[in-house]
């Protein structure tokens, strides 16, 4: 029945998750297409600042590496020694000129190793006709070659000069001659393929091209595959849409996304292009997996949370519900359903357990009443006789020496006393008659302990009054006391009756300042009346433990420690319940 219960509910969950399925991916499908475009336009911005982010970073490291070899240069241009040749070489001896000739080499060299991008350093002294270059040491004076780049330096400084395809950076003297020419000047020729090669290495798309310019527009060097037709349209755009640092542009049959960077100080500028299909070529695959995976995960989630909550979570909450109402004592109300599935087995397996609960506490609420009747009947029958016997001796010796009032008050506290402990009427009473027949027990041991043992009670708080508690439960424990603790002692034995009133639990103190229990012996004690199968020595304590764990809420009993007056101090728990 079961088996065939739960196979006709897997096909009619099928069913509903199917037509679920109908009504959630046409929307679902909508979404998708919004989150494609999204995502293309989003990838083409990251392309774009990745690659702008590409060329600013190498901007600044070119910048750096332009701010050496100025420094450099201008380091050279306040040599000593430089100064010391170009002036004074004619009274030099040969000794001293090859000596400055080969400090100047070295100098050279060292700067040019400072750098991969230096090809060449060049010193060129026009006052003794004389080049010292790092790679060919020491040559001469070449007044043409000066001539072709000094008028473009004299007429208008390029930060980069560039001289029969060669990339040059020159500073020269302040020092000048009689026909203002200097004295000499530093000539740095960079290596144009390392610079190429230093756009290649930015180079992360194929068909990507890298080109950097100067403020004239004229191209200094550009990477391996770049292309200068595809340049040149781009430098057209620019003077007629100003300086954008992203543009689209169609040349030809294709279109290109053009990023640039600007280098203010040094007024360079790279561009590089990238075409549109290397941009859309990683959303490809984006589009035909990240797609189907999307929708395939947004529609499996999304009906598999509202077929869960549908078809378990809200039938769950009622079980739920049902067992917090078990966990609070209501067993009366069953769940109502008309559930043919494994839920309806469910509530009806929950029905029937609460059933059989009431049944249960029923029984075994009859069962522990007729437990405590039981244990109280068997505490009145176990009257100490020892007590009985000192009570007819303090009767006898008061009526010898005739004191009247001390013998008509203990003979009412006795009687009292035997009528309270013989009495079958409730098992429960207040807090308050209980507390007054302990005190009457202590007043009758005080008669006959009075110049031994002292007695310290205090008041009961007016708010523990009404609580009801088991019947004969504090006495034995002052009983004990004087039995165990203080019977034998000639003088300054103490037993003190104290009480804390807590929200929601009450405690009872009796502690003496006995000297028999040690505490190995006390942790004993406790272990014997926690654990009454392991021992049957102290039937009192273990009936008083007992019947205050059955009444009262968990947490309650008996509590044995050493007490800070010396001897036992047994602590009474009384945790209330709700009802209480």
């Amino acid at each position: 029945m079961v088996g065939g219960t739960y196979r006709s509910f897997r096909k009619h969950l099928f069913t509903r998750l199917l037509t679920m399925y109908h009504i959630v991916i046409l929307p679902i499908i909508i979404l998708g297409i919004y989150l494609y475009i999204w995502s293309y336009n989003y990838a083409s911005e990251e392309i774009s600042r990745h690659t702008e982010n590409q060329l600013k970073v190498y901007l600044e490291n070119l910048n750096r590496e332009f701010i050496w070899m100025e420094t450099q240069q201008y380091n050279l241009l306040q040599d000593n020694e430089l100064q010391t040749v170009a002036l004074t070489w004619q009274i030099m001896n040969n000794v001293e000129k090859k000596e400055s000739m080969q400090y100047l080499i070295d100098r050279l060299m060292a700067i040019k190793s400072t750098s991969a991008y230096i090809d060449d350093i060049s010193i060129h002294i026009q006052t003794i006709d004389l080049s010292v270059s790092a790679i060919g040491d020491v040559q001469s004076y070449d007044s043409e070659y000066y001539q072709s780049i000094y008028p473009k330096t004299k007429e208008d400084y390029y930060f980069i000069n560039v001289v029969d395809d060669s990339l040059m950076l020159i500073v020269e003297s302040m020092s000048r001659d009689l026909d203002g020419q200097p004295y000499f000047y530093v000539e740095i020729v960079l290596d144009k393929a390392k610079l190429e090669s230093s756009l290649d290495s930015i180079n992360l798309y194929e068909n990507n091209g890298f080109f950097l310019m100067s403020e004239e527009q004229d191209l200094l060097w550009q990477s391996t595959d770049a292309s200068e037709e595809i340049l040149l349209p781009y430098l057209d755009t620019l003077d007629n849409e100003g300086d954008s640092n992203k543009r689209m542009l169609t040349i030809g049959d294709e279109e290109y996304q053009f990023s640039q960077a600007n280098d203010e100080e040094r007024n360079l500028t790279v561009i590089s292009y990238l075409p549109e299909e290397e941009v859309e070529r990683p959303l490809g695959f984006f589009k035909n997996w990240v797609w189907l995976f999307g929708v395939f995960v947004i529609f499996a989630i999304i009906v598999y949370a509202y077929s869960t909550y549908r078809l378990v979570h809200r039938p769950l909450l009622v079980l739920v519900d049902a067992f917090r109402r078990v966990e609070k004592g209501d067993l009366d109300q069953p769940i109502e359903h008309n559930n043919k599935g494994e839920f309806g087995y469910l509530y009806n397996r929950f029905n029937k357990m609460i059933r059989r609960l009431r049944a249960l506490i029923d029984r075994n609420y009859k069962q522990t009443l007729m437990v405590q009747k039981a244990e109280l009947k068997q505490l009145q029958s176990q009257i100490n006789p020892h007590f009985l016997y000192n009570s007819f001796f303090i009767l006898n010796s008061l009526a010898q020496t005739e004191d009247i009032p001390r013998l008509e008050r203990f003979t009412q506290m006795l009687g009292e006393y035997y009528k309270f402990i013989t009495r079958n009427g409730d098992n429960v009473i207040d807090l308050k008659n209980e507390i007054r027949h302990a005190r009457m027990y202590t007043d009758i041991q005080n008669m006959r302990f009075s110049r031994r043992i002292k007695i310290e009670f205090e008041e009961l708080p007016e708010e523990l009054t009404p609580i009801k508690v088991p019947k004969l439960f504090v006495q034995p424990i002052i009983e004990n006391a004087y039995k165990y603790s203080l019977e034998d002692k000639t003088e300054a034995g103490l037993l003190r009756v104290s009480f804390v009133s807590k929200k929601n639990e009450a405690e009872i103190i009796v502690e003496d300042n006995g000297e028999k229990l040690t505490d190995v012996e006390i942790r004993k004690l406790e272990d014997r009346v926690k654990n009454p199968t392991k021992s049957q020595e102290i039937t009192g304590l273990i009936n008083i433990h007992r019947r205050i764990v059955l009444t009262f809420a968990e947490g309650s009993g008996i509590y044995l420690a050493k007490s800070e007056l010396g001897g036992l101090k047994v602590n009474v728990r009384l945790v209330l319940k709700e009802d209480l």
